[in-house]
């Protein structure tokens, strides 16, 4: 399984998150569409810029993989009704312009469809179109996260950082890929070919060095009071790197940060497989550990959830252990 040639796999997935990427910088930076948005049956918000990414993923994918079941976040059922006629247009445009070719609403509508998958194949791919979606709306960091699961295990994956400011490129934006056992990589999102790809290789952490810690922007998204207590176990200070989205695995593998913690706010939530899945990967090629807040690998067989884990906690290797004990301690 880890020696198996996945380049087909990851220049398709780079190609195709950058053209994603592209897709939602059009929308933020309304050249076409606006950024209004819906509300899920979860009440969080999907823009033209979710619905767009997911068609341009998804129809790479049927080019280049037709054979491979997706699960993508999003569904096309939004968009078929007469009040979502508008919104639909402006995905149709977006994703038009982000192929640089002429498309009709069947198409974009069938290219959605296909993220319908429930997980239940021996090989599949997981997409989330636009991690962080309030952080797309407030003009902060989102991430296209886009990875390949065979027989339960992340095999490939590529994470597109639109809004990522990275020491050394020139502008904001940056992409990284990962391959089951031959390391990690990033490269500028704009600009990018092979001439500009970079190794990633988490250093370890030197005794006495302060852990940096990363944490989502949203509150509700993990346990503040048990990561207070996780925070003041490890000596760490100073203010946490805050942000939306799988970029926080981007800034752990990168050395921005050392910490990312995902706490469960309550006994029965279980997270989503596209929310984990590219970052994940990316981070342990590039030398990082991820676990639940138990010490066991994060679970891909048991469909769109993490079915058999608690939580989420990524860091760089030489603390992980030390890092687990201070959870479980403050879980009780």
């Amino acid at each position: 399984m880890r020696n198996r040639d996945r380049s087909l796999e990851v220049e398709t997935a780079l190609c195709a998150v950058a053209r994603a990427c592209q897709a939602t910088l059009l929308v933020r930076r309304q050249t076409l569409g606006a950024t209004a948005s819906l509300a899920k049956e979860d009440k969080s918000p999907v823009t033209v810029a979710d619905f767009a990414a997911q068609a341009v993923v998804a129809s790479a994918l049927q080019h280049a993989f037709c054979d491979d079941p997706l699960i993508g976040e999003e569904s096309a059922d939004a968009l078929r009704s007469e009040s979502s006629a508008a919104m639909r247009r402006e995905v149709v445009a977006v994703v038009a312009k982000a192929l640089g070719t002429p498309v009709s609403e069947s198409e974009t509508l069938a290219w959605l469809d296909r993220g319908n998958s429930k997980g239940k194949a021996e090989r599949y791919w997981v997409l989330d179109p636009v991690d962080g979606t309030k952080g797309f709306l407030r003009g902060g960091q989102y991430a296209i996260a886009l990875a390949l699961v065979e027989c339960g295990e992340v095999v490939a994956a590529v994470l597109g950082c639109p809004a990522y400011e990275a020491n050394g490129m020139r502008e904001p934006g940056i992409m990284l890929a990962a391959t089951l056992g031959h390391g990690a990589f990033e490269l500028p999102l704009h600009g990018a070919d092979t001439a500009t790809r970079r190794p990633l290789r988490r250093q370890r952490i030197q005794d006495g060095a302060r852990l940096r810690m990363c944490e989502s922007v949203e509150s509700g998204h993990t346990d503040q009071g048990v990561a207070a207590q996780v925070v003041a176990a490890l000596g760490m200070q100073g203010a946490a790197l805050r942000m939306d989205s799988q970029a926080k695995y981007a800034a752990v593998a990168r050395g921005d940060a050392d910490v990312y913690l995902r706490l469960p706010t309550r006994k029965d939530y279980r997270e989503k497989v596209w929310d984990h899945a590219a970052g994940m990967l990316v981070l342990q090629e590039a030398g990082g550990v991820v676990t639940d807040v138990d010490g066991k690998p994060l679970d891909f067989s048991h469909g769109v959830a993490l079915q058999k884990n608690r939580g989420v906690i990524a860091s760089v290797s030489s603390e992980h252990g030390r890092i687990v004990e201070a959870v479980r301690s403050a879980l009780g």
